[in-house]
């Protein structure tokens, strides 16, 4: 038998080699020599791409990994002075420090084009650039070449390509990041004690953020005047928009802290709901205020009471319409669940189930609405009717997936704020803005808490104590709702300075506020190791029921 393979290499060279030089005189006698040496040039331009973005992806895979290990170590030593939130900042804050500092000059190739003055306007660049190459000599060999460049943002020309690279289209945290977050917020929700801080819960989230909103809004304004140099870069809508942007808490840290030290459950309550309500309350409130500006106000630049309620009727139409789609989409994926026999097939189960929650987001993006508050209604459709319909095995699944997805997508952003410290080129810097941006996110913040608690404990039992309220303000820390309304519009030198300060203050606020949430327990005396249900997610692949109804860990 073997005796037949030297046979066999020697037919298929007779044949195959006669073929392969044929094919090599055809490509040279085809194609021109100068269109072979573009060709291998941009198969190198494109090989050389591709390894750059490797690389900047393996650099987030390998600050993920790090945090992980870091979080492993921590829990195991039982060491809580810092949390892992704070750690993929520093982290991040580390490695883009490396690369802005310790990077190699540019290697992007770059072409200077001056348009004409008539046709450009500064303050809104064009979306695609078109560079013509007509061909002047009349060869018919030579055709006319246009090639067309995407509008990506201002840079540095002296930034290396791996420091463009490291930042990303910040459509990516809308479509892409914040979903399974927002999701997961509602998945995870359980009724039980949501339900019974109902009312604090929504006027924390609804009436709270909008009047931390205004607050942080009017005093911004009101420091643009005393600054003559600010003022021809901020309106009044650009402050409101930085109040608007600044007034949601994402206090993953602290909740963390509350679930491992079983913290009291309506407490954990408050500090969660609110949470997941006021992303959606912040995102639908600075979209209401981009239309007052670009929709309905006239330009005379003074208050315009028609352009106002108009405004206001968005916040509620969206607000509603997004609700309304999360709902319904939520229960058609219930239907589908319960008078179908799809659950014999968990796999296909798991993935109709994802693929629904998903389309609800993109449905109402497309739709002109807001998908974070449509994706947040829908998760909790999802856990109340359609996660009973699922069988076992897609019950865990689900819920270990979008527990899996909602903490690579937190670290990621939080690890980003930090390297995009450095390494995003739409910074500016001002330290009297920065100072009394976090200055009076604490005034909103306590505009929020305060005189809201004093309200509610009018008609409210058990009533909000001293110490809750105190451990509510300090819980607000800010993240990743706050960065993606920041970065997503960068172009003004204005909105160059929010994005500036809501980093600074989503990266102080998690690492020192969040680092010091155990001394805070502490000096609150706010117990904690309370019996009853846990505060945090309900692991029902860990519990069986017994014949008296008692859940007993397995």
């Amino acid at each position: 038998m073997y005796g037949f393979f030297p046979v066999i290499v020697m037919m298929y060279s007779v044949v195959t080699c006669p073929l392969a030089y044929i094919f090599i005189l055809l490509c040279a006698f085809s194609s021109p020599a100068e269109s072979a040496k573009s060709d291998i040039e941009l198969d190198a331009k494109a090989q050389h791409n591709h390894q750059i973005d490797s690389l900047n992806l393996l650099l987030y895979t390998f600050l993920l990994t790090l945090t992980v290990l870091t979080i492993w170590l921590f829990k195991h030593r039982r060491f809580r002075f810092i949390h892992e939130t704070g750690l993929a900042v520093i982290y991040g804050l580390i490695v883009g420090a490396l690369i802005r500092y310790a990077g190699n000059a540019s290697s992007v190739v770059h072409m200077t084009v001056v348009p004409e003055k008539d046709k450009y306007n500064q303050s809104l660049p064009p979306d695609s650039l078109w560079l013509r190459f007509p061909n002047k000599g009349g060869s018919p060999n030579v055709p006319n070449k246009t090639y067309a460049y995407t509008f990506r943002g201002e840079i540095d020309v002296d930034d290396s390509e791996i420091e463009l690279k490291a930042t990303f289209d910040p459509e990516i945290f809308f479509n892409i990041i914040l979903p399974p977050i927002i999701f997961h917020a509602g998945y995870s929700l359980k009724r039980k004690y949501f339900f019974r801080n109902l009312g604090a819960i929504l006027t924390y989230a609804l009436i709270g953020t909008t009047l931390s909103s205004f607050a942080v809004g009017a005093l911004m304004y009101g420091f643009i005047q005393l600054r003559p140099y600010l003022k021809s870069s901020f309106t009044f809508l650009d402050t409101l928009y930085f109040g608007a942007l600044i007034s949601p808490t994402d206090p993953l840290t602290i909740l963390a802290i509350f679930n491992d030290l079983h913290v009291d459950v309506n407490l954990y309550a408050l500090v969660f709901g609110e949470s997941v309500l006021n992303d959606a309350v912040a995102i639908v409130l600075s979209g209401a205020i981009q239309n007052y500006g670009e929709r309905y106000q006239s330009g005379s630049g003074g208050f315009e009471t028609d352009a106002f309620f108009r405004a206001l009727g968005d916040f509620f139409v969206i607000f509603s319409l997004s609700l309304l789609i999360g709902t319904v989409m939520g229960c058609i994926t219930a239907l589908m669940t319960k008078f179908t026999r799809v659950r014999d097939f968990p796999l296909l189960e798991s993935a109709l189930f994802v693929l629904m929650s998903y389309s609800t987001f993109l449905i109402a993006e497309a739709s002109d609405l807001t998908g974070i508050v449509a994706v947040l209604f829908c998760g909790i459709c999802q856990a109340h009717y359609t996660y009973n319909n699922l069988s076992v095995d897609s019950r865990t699944r689900t819920k270990k997936l979008f527990e899996l997805l909602n903490f690579l997508a937190e670290n990621f952003i939080f690890v980003y704020i930090g390297v995009s410290m450095f390494t995003f080129p739409k910074h500016h810097f001002d330290p009297g803005f920065i100072i009394v941006g976090f200055l009076c996110a604490m005034v909103g913040r306590a505009v929020n808490i305060y005189p809201l608690s004093f309200l509610l404990n009018l008609g409210r039992k058990p009533k909000i104590a001293y110490n809750f309220q105190h451990m509510l303000f300090f819980a607000g820390l800010r993240g990743a709702m706050s960065f993606a309304l920041a970065i997503r519009n960068t172009v003004s030198d204005a909105r160059q300075a929010m994005l500036t300060t809501t980093s600074l203050i989503v990266i102080i606020t998690v690492i020192v506020q969040g680092g010091a949430t155990m001394q805070l327990l502490t000096w609150f005396k706010i117990p904690s190791h309370q019996e009853g249900e846990p505060s945090g997610m309900w692991d029902e692949s860990r519990y069986t029921l017994t014949k008296d109804k008692k859940a007993v860990e397995t």
